[in-house]
């Protein structure tokens, strides 16, 4: 039974990461295309821990045995560093005790804390022995007098642990011993003992802490309650049994002015509760329950006050990242009304948590003190009765879970792991305050959403760090009006608005920013908090996205479109660069729309791609933007590009047989071959009347030059059978497989031939033939002729090299080649993203041979003869068949089959 209740549940995962609900950015963009500010030094690593200071104009960073003063105005500008080394003594001690003296056995610095305006408190890992000492901002120096770090500071390095200081208490959520077996919250203060939670798995069961913070109700409480500090982390549950360790995501609370018990819970909490935190798919009773960071978003009045959490699954699989949002006023709820829940032991099985179902004693266990209390002559914890305190010691979890506003995640997304979280709130131009989410994730990437009627909207996804690493610390200042990233390698600093890159009044408004309007006067997308006040009447916004706000555009003139001219049977990429990722790119040939299975034709992301050009592909190209806007309920498009694409058709006598000769450029060649031209098939009307006036015909695949036969003037219908067999070589020839090919990793090339049952295909390789055998495949098509495939697989080119493929049989010969040249293109001039797919498809060599394999089954029931008006048979090859054999290069192919 445990297995199928296993595969229930990964059956769900395969569901939720499927169809669950999965925003999507609208705009990305590069580190390089942005103004960001970085700061980094060599050989300093881990600037991980990050403080700001308003007051002093600040950013302080802790680093690896280094604090650094950055000027929070501009963080490449370095203030003040002061360094903090290990001595060798407990170096030594840590490298005994089995840590890596280059990685563990340093000091790296994970508590930045303010005393006060002259001082900070700061702490280290200092090689497994955490020390603190505190740091004076005059001269920017330490005491030299440290102090035992136990219980403040995380003794391994890559440990998660949180602290906060409130009126000079560090309140600090780590782990107590060298193994970090023994977690602790604590407090820390300098007129008082330690006071720290009971050593119980019922209190914490290995916790991952990420985040604590005070929440005060600002003396307005009328139940004269002190201010609590709220703890967030994930543990291993207590109360559920499953397979392995289940995660639970909490939070915790603690009265500030808790002094501990008496007799019972001596110098431990006194108000320590937890209760479980919820952020969850309903529809689907799917679970995030690890929980990696926490930002709480204050409010004027406490009621007000938000909390905002980025969640992931524990089973990482799933790929899925949430945002769920928490009202202070349900949290406080929960911590004051709830239920408790007790250990029961059940007979053959594991121990469990169920209701408290018995009579709670009074005071009401974990409360904090308050004006009822001190009526009871309760002036503080110490005056708690033992059975209060005896009851909150064997009962500290709640069973009522905290559950997040609206029932559900604010946000999902998919393939993203968020790590930091940041939230601002914001007035528009409507007057109305919206919250605004930044939230970093594990790649370096930030995004930033805006909650609009409850739902959540991705504005803009940010590669903020230049190397694909974690974002570690994410702070906001609204001040400068920047964000601070953190990270192993740095520190970037990043406005919270990129207005400036929204070129058109379309793009300005559908991003739904509510930091930036269109500006009608200076036709530019400009941050409302730069704009003079006298003119914000005159911007346009719109939070809902309604691009309708926006003047009418001049569209783009049949002038203005870009010429483009092609050889006939070679490929045209007509580029189209959309800014967003919400909008569907719509390519028009003609004023009719293209789709995927468009003749020859392949829709990428940024481009279009026609290959093996031929007359009636001639005319106009246009790529159109069509974006929804579900808040406005509309769809709006607009023109991006316009093309005229037209073929470079070589002149040559009619009737007569002809040479074609292809250029390649610098980067590969082809050989000229004798041509077997057919009669010219009249498609002139099927060429647009912005097209090229000259005569097309259908060209047939190169012969050898061996073959001594010439095209017959005569229009006589031929049949199949009355046709000597010939060599010919399929598209795609080599020299369009070449820009496929990246010289610095394995490569794919094919040939593909039809001739009569003896053809075969080698390989030269610089003139010399491959000893080596190729895989090659036979294929009767008909009663004459055999279809033949050959691949030949290679690695990273290590110089130039010209590879040949020729294919030969009794009645002739056809041969195809390419010069391919070790060469480093920039990132600007290589393939779109859909090319550098499409190539990767080309080293899965195995898995092209197999899915080859099978495709010959069903590839004669896609062969037919075709007859057209001008008497010519030919062989049509449907292109599902092929595409599913080599999706790069194999397109629908007609071959003539008469003279």
């Amino acid at each position: 039974m445990g297995f199928g209740v296993l595969g229930v549940f990964l059956g769900l995962l395969l569901e939720v990461s499927t169809h669950g609900p999965h925003a999507v950015p609208r705009t990305s963009w590069r580190h390089q295309d942005l103004d960001l500010m970085e700061f980094s030094e060599p050989e300093i690593f881990n600037y991980s821990t990050l403080l700001l200071s308003e007051k002093r104009d600040a950013l302080y960073v802790g680093a690896r045995e280094a604090i650094f003063e950055l000027s929070k105005k501009n963080v490449t500008v370095k203030n003040n560093k002061v360094q903090w080394t290990v001595a060798e003594n407990p170096m030594v001690m840590c490298t005994q005790k089995g840590k890596s003296k280059e990685r563990d056995c340093l000091n790296y610095i994970r508590v930045l804390q303010v005393v006060d305006d002259e001082r900070l408190y700061v702490c280290g890992t200092h090689a497994f022995q955490p020390q603190c000492d505190y740091l004076n901002l005059a001269d920017f120096s330490l005491d030299g007098r440290p102090e035992d770090g136990r219980g403040k500071c995380s003794f391994d390095p890559s440990q998660s642990f949180t602290t906060v200081m409130v009126d000079g208490e560090l309140y600090s959520g780590t782990s107590y011993n060298f193994l970090g077996s023994e977690p602790i919250i604590s407090r820390y203060s300098p007129s008082q003992s330690l006071l720290r939670t009971e050593y119980s798995t019922s209190w914490l069961n290995e916790p991952s802490f990420v985040f604590a913070d005070v929440i005060s109700d600002g003396g307005n409480k009328a139940d004269g309650e002190d201010d609590k500090i709220y703890y967030f982390f994930t543990e291993v549950s207590v109360e559920y049994e499953f397979f392995g360790k289940l995660l639970i995501p909490r939070v915790a609370r603690v009265c500030k002015g808790d002094l501990g018990g008496q007799r019972t819970l001596q110098k431990k909490w006194t108000s320590f509760l937890k209760a479980k935190l919820v952020c969850s798919m309903p529809e689907l009773n799917f679970v995030f329950n690890v929980v990696h960071d926490v930002f709480i978003l204050k409010g004027a009045d406490f009621r007000d006050t938000v909390i905002y959490g980025v969640f992931t699954s524990q089973w990482g699989n799933v790929g899925l990242s949430a945002v769920c949002a928490y009202n202070m006023t349900a949290m406080e709820e929960v911590f004051s009304k709830g239920k408790y829940m007790q250990k029961a032991t059940v007979e053959q099985s594991h121990t469990k948590w169920v209701r408290y179902n018995g009579i709670t004693p009074s005071p009401r266990p974990g409360a904090c003190i308050n004006n009822l209390m001190r009526r009871q002559n309760v002036s503080s914890s110490l005056h708690l009765p033992d059975k209060t305190l005896q009851f909150v010691k064997d009962h500290p979890l709640l069973e009522d879970p905290v559950l997040p506003i609206g029932n559900g995640p604010r946000l999902i997304t998919k393939d993203v792991n968020y790590t930091q979280i940041v939230v601002e709130r914001v007035r528009a131009l409507d007057r109305n305050i919206y919250d605004v989410i930044f939230t970093g994730t594990d790649k370096g990437v930030l995004h930033k959403s805006v909650v609009y009627e409850g739902e959540v909207h991705i504005v803009e996804e940010i590669q903020l760090l230049k190397n694909s690493e974690s974002i570690k610390n994410l702070l906001l200042s609204s001040e400068t009006r920047s964000l601070y990233a953190g990270s192993d390698s740095g520190v970037v600093q990043s406005p919270t608005a990129f207005c400036g890159r929204y070129l058109s009044c379309d793009d300005c408004v559908l991003a739904r920013d509510p930091y930036c309007a269109w500006d009608p006067h200076t036709a530019a997308c400009v941050n409302i908090f730069d704009a003079p006040s006298q003119r914000l009447r005159k911007l346009i916004q719109s939070l809902n996205g309604d691009a309708d706000k926006c003047p009418s555009a001049s569209s783009l003139s049949l002038k203005d479109y870009r010429r483009v001219t092609v050889k006939p049977g070679s490929s045209a990429e007509l580029p189209c660069l959309g800014h967003s990722n919400l909008a569907q790119v719509m390519w028009k040939s003609n004023g009719s729309a293209l789709t995927e299975a468009s003749r020859f034709h392949l829709i990428g992301e940024n481009s279009l791609l026609i290959y093996s050009v031929a007359p009636e592909d001639q005319g106009h190209y246009e790529c159109w933007s069509v974006e929804w806007a579900p808040a406005a309920g509309k769809n709006f498009s607009r023109l991006l590009a316009g093309y005229v694409l037209t073929l470079d058709l070589p002149p040559r006598a009619p009737h007569q047989a002809g040479h074609v000769a292809t250029t390649l450029g610098s980067q590969e060649t082809s050989s000229s071959h004798t041509a077997e031209v057919a009669s010219p098939v009249d498609t002139s009307s099927s060429l647009p009347s912005s097209g090229s006036s000259t005569p097309s015909a259908l060209p047939s695949s190169s012969s050898s030059s061996s073959s001594s036969s010439s095209t017959s003037s005569s229009t006589k219908p031929h049949t199949v059978e009355a046709r000597e067999a010939e060599v010919r070589l399929l598209p795609p020839l080599l020299k369009d497989q070449a820009w496929g090919v990246h010289a610095q990793e394995a490569f794919l090339l094919f040939c593909l031939a039809l001739g009569p049952s003896d053809v075969h295909i080698h390989w030269l390789i610089n003139g010399h033939s491959l000893d080596t055998p190729r895989m090659e495949y036979r294929q009767p098509v008909g009663q004459r002729e055999v279809l033949v495939s050959s691949w030949l697989q290679e690695g990273p080119l290590i110089k130039d090299a010209r590879y040949r493929c020729v294919a030969e049989a009794s009645t002739g010969s056809d041969m195809s080649e390419v010069d391919l040249r070790l060469t480093i293109r920039d990132e600007e001039s290589s393939p779109s993203r859909d090319l550098n797919q499409w190539r990767g498809a080309l080293t899965e060599h195995e898995q092209l041979l197999k899915r080859w394999q099978k495709a010959w089954v069903g590839l004669c029931s896609c062969m037919r003869v075709c007859f057209l008006p001008t008497s010519y048979w030919l062989l049509c090859i449907c292109p599902r068949q092929l595409a599913s054999c080599a999706p790069v290069f194999i397109r629908p192919a007609c071959l003539a089959l008469g003279e």
